[in-house]
């Protein structure tokens, strides 16, 4: 299937960038630090059979410009539900990865009668405590110096867990991930900076409670340097009824890295909020 059209909507000073793929249930994807919206494509086109799937860039990536300064993981929510209202979508379903997945607890703390269930994939209730491991410190540092094939193959440990990389070409592997990102991965989108700063600023752990009743699916990777499996675990108990899975040979690309897996998780979830 290819892309479908990309559109504009003009919201509070930015020209936000997004696809509508299939018919059927409303299904907003959120993305993550540094990553456009197309990103969730293993998504979109094999869930497009039935449903009407929303991706977008956040404002200051991709074609979602221009950005100014200041970032908020509010203001990237309400850039969602601006996005849902302009397709006249009440009550949708919810993913969120990385930053995306605590835009999408953001949305559904201050709209909880719009989302029909929330799906969390490989992220936190708070900012500060992603990627703060002593290997992610490591793994990131290398992804800024040294040569542009190195720091690809730096950002790869991200992604993917350690076995995987072991037997596969990095470089063959960084470049087939350049779509996936809308970046060559040896390069920083300039939003990047900002981005981070709104996710270390906001902490939504006190409010999980408040998402009694909303059908939540939380998802890990053992392997993940950013969202650690108990940052997980963290949110699956403080939001009463989520169900928690943990993907043993995953990384922080667990959308990618296991699209299919990712995507009969979202299906099932899907249907049992109904």
């Amino acid at each position: 299937m290819t892309n479908a059209p990309l559109r504009q909507l003009e919201h509070q000073g930015c020209r936000l960038a997004y696809r509508v793929t299939g018919t059927g249930e409303p299904v907003l994807f959120v993305q993550g630090v540094a990553t456009q919206g197309d990103g969730w494509a293993p998504q979109t086109q094999e869930l497009a059979d039935a449903y009407a799937c929303l991706s977008f860039d956040n404002r200051g990536m991709g074609a979602s410009q221009p950005f100014r300064l200041p970032l908020s993981v509010a203001q990237m929510a309400d850039d969602a539900r601006a996005l849902a209202d302009a397709q006249g979508w009440r009550r949708l379903h919810v993913v969120g990865h990385s930053l995306g997945g605590l835009v999408a607890q953001q949305f559904a703390l201050t709209w909880p009668q719009r989302v029909r269930s929330l799906s969390l994939l490989c992220t936190f209730a708070r900012g500060k405590s992603a990627a703060s491991s002593r290997r992610m410190m490591w793994i990131g540092m290398r992804t800024r110096i040294g040569t542009r094939a190195m720091r690809r193959r730096a950002f790869l440990e991200i992604v993917y867990p350690p076995a995987f990389l072991a037997v596969n070409d990095r470089d063959a592997l960084a470049r087939a991930l350049e779509p996936v990102f809308g970046h060559d991965l040896a390069d920083t989108p300039r939003v990047t900076a900002a981005q981070l700063a709104a996710m270390v600023a906001c902490n939504v752990t006190e409010r999980l409670g408040e998402l009694r009743g909303v059908p939540t699916l939380v998802v890990s990777g053992r392997h993940d340097p950013i969202a650690p499996t108990p940052l997980g675990r963290r949110i699956a108990d403080g939001i009463p009824g989520a169900t928690f899975v943990e993907m043993a040979d995953a990384a922080h690309g667990v959308p990618v890295h296991f699209a299919g897996e990712t995507n009969r998780l979202l299906r099932a979830h899907f249907a049992a909020a109904r």
